[in-house]
């Protein structure tokens, strides 16, 4: 049974799902329906009902010593499910253990809902059903678990919410009712023909439902407003009304029906199991309940983001060390700092600002700021340089005059500036002026080669100012300032963290989104960047 993370808190099964293999053992109506797979993992088909109800019906042995009956023609809960339920209605009305009375509204032939609660909390429950076959297994399976004092099963007529069923008990307050209410209009919905999303996968377990329990005229949500209508002349009869949701897209128009309705105090949540998602809405009429938060909607932006990542295994580290002396290392460098030398020639390449940032011994760590995306299309824009070069006007013949018009000089000057500003070649432009800034990733130091690489490691107790910071595409211009600082971008396509660390032989290289527009670009330049390190093993520097 794949169980969510997401389940309520206190839900048993959330950390611990059932062991199929010891229930197996234990229980042999379960064991015919356990089957091992090639892993030796103890399975079940979902798909079969006889399976199904023999989970349900051993999980409430083994779990909550309840015996049950269902026929297999009516519907078959799951217990986890029902569970996530239960305990919601723990934080609707404060408390598990005080004597609490309920409604459960369609109680189903396994009069789930309160089993549950009376075995678990001692609650009172008014069981309704309109199902003749679902009211006789309702009210066996009470009485052979001794809990008549407790439950009271009746039988209603077709249609019947609450109005009809509380006409008998006017003197009495509940704390709450629960409601499973049909979640489909007709028999095409019920198949999921036009109302499940093409795209999501198809369900993995059996519908058993018998007609009055999965389909109702209008469907959920013809049903809930019904119970709301019902809820506005009984008010404070109930403390709390709750109903569980098949469809996400119920949930708004039904609390814009309480909203309409004047009704002061509503919630909601979800209800989470493996694939399933159920969703549950209260609301009550009193001022002096607590209401519980709704479930927030940047839960899914907080989870952890994984980063992205290659491994350099020990043959191609061996390989860049090898040549790491064509781009200025010292000799003998560590495999970290010869692969972090690498990546700084070639963000420096890419015109990417990048800066070494204090972290652990045995790693080295970039922080990189993309003002923009230089990483796409490389050869396709130095063949265009190649071939605008191509196209410039040739030097007059020997004899003639060597003097070029100022328009051609000028020419020549904006085009050789291009050039530098943008080619992969990686010797220093002659175009730069003493004031323009080295490239480099870290402070120069003994060991630097022309590009500013240096493998000198930068010391971690250092602070940020200490770090010279890659800058943007170097001006021609002789009195060019010194590169950006992070602080100083205000426009940035993304902004990352590049942590380079040692994998026993190997090196692995990680990638961290820190901010930005767009991920993709990130994703683009994590695989330049393992791409570029690959060919220079795979085609060494000056072959």
């Amino acid at each position: 049974m794949s169980l969510n993370g997401s389940m309520h808190p206190r839900n048993r099964y959330k950390d611990k799902p059932p062991d199929f293999a010891y229930l197996a053992s234990k229980y042999p109506d379960f064991e015919q329906h356990v089957h091992t797979n090639l892993a030796g993992r103890a399975m079940l088909n979902f798909k079969e009902p006889e399976a199904v109800r023999a989970l349900t019906c051993t999980l409430l042995k083994e779990d909550f010593g309840l015996t049950i009956d269902i026929p297999l023609e009516r519907l078959i809960p799951t217990v986890p499910l029902r569970l996530n339920y239960i305990h919601w209605v723990e934080d609707l009305i404060g408390g598990q253990g005080e004597p609490r009375r309920g409604i459960d509204i369609g109680t189903g032939a396994s009069c789930i809902y309160p089993l549950l609660g009376a075995s678990m909390n001692g609650w009172h429950y008014l069981a309704t059903e309109v199902d003749d076959i679902c009211f006789d297994y309702a009210t066996r399976n009470v009485e052979q678990n001794n809990l008549s004092d407790l439950i009271k099963v009746v039988k209603v007529p077709q249609k019947t919410l609450l109005m009809d069923a509380l006409k008998e008990e006017s003197a009495i307050v509940y704390d709450f009712c629960m409601c499973n209410p049909p979640f489909f209009a007709n028999q095409l919905e019920a198949k999921g023909v036009n109302s499940r999303n093409s795209r999501r996968p198809p369900p993995s377990s059996v519908n058993t439902g018998g007609v009055t329990e999965i389909m109702a005229e209008g469907g959920e949500l013809e049903f809930v407003k019904r119970i709301i209508h019902d809820s506005l002349q009984l008010k404070t009869r109930l403390r709390w009304y709750s109903c569980m949701l098949g469809k996400k897209c119920s949930l708004a128009p039904l609390k814009e029906e309480l909203r309409k309705q004047g009704v002061p105090k509503v919630t909601h949540t979800e209800f989470c199991q493996g694939r399933t998602m159920r969703w549950a809405l209260a609301w009550s009429f009193y001022d002096d309940v607590t209401v519980p938060s709704p479930p927030s909607k940047k839960r899914k932006l907080e989870k952890s983001r994984k980063p992205l990542s290659f491994m350099l295994l020990q043959p191609t580290v061996k390989e860049l060390q090898s040549q790491a002396a064509s781009i200025g290392c010292l000799s003998n460098p560590r495999p970290v700092e010869t692969i972090t030398a690498w990546l700084e020639k070639t963000l420096s390449d890419l015109k990417v600002l990048h800066k070494r940032v204090p972290c652990g011994r045995k790693e080295q760590s970039l922080f990189l700021t993309a003002v923009e995306n230089t990483w796409i299309h490389r050869r396709q824009r130095r063949r265009d340089q190649g071939r605008h070069l191509r196209e410039l006007p040739r030097a007059p013949p020997s004899g003639t005059s060597t003097t070029l018009s100022s328009a051609t000089a000028q020419q020549h000057s904006t085009t050789h500036t291009l050039y530098s500003s943008h080619s992969d070649l990686h010797t220093p432009t002659a175009a730069q002026g003493q004031g323009s800034a080295p490239q480099s990733g870290t402070n120069r130091a003994d060991g630097a080669n022309s590009q500013g690489v240096s493998c000198v490691p930068v010391e971690n107790s250092g602070t940020e100012e200490d770090v010279i910071m890659e800058s943007s595409p170097t001006s021609t211009t002789p009195n060019t300032t010194t590169p950006q600082s992070p602080s100083a971008v205000q426009h940035f396509l993304f902004k990352c963290l590049v942590n380079v660390k040692a994998e026993e032989q190997d090196v692995a290289v990680e990638i961290q989104w820190v901010e930005g527009q767009n991920k993709d670009m990130m994703n683009q330049l994590c695989t330049y960047l393992k791409n570029t390190l690959f060919k220079v093993v795979a085609k060494p520097l000056g072959i």
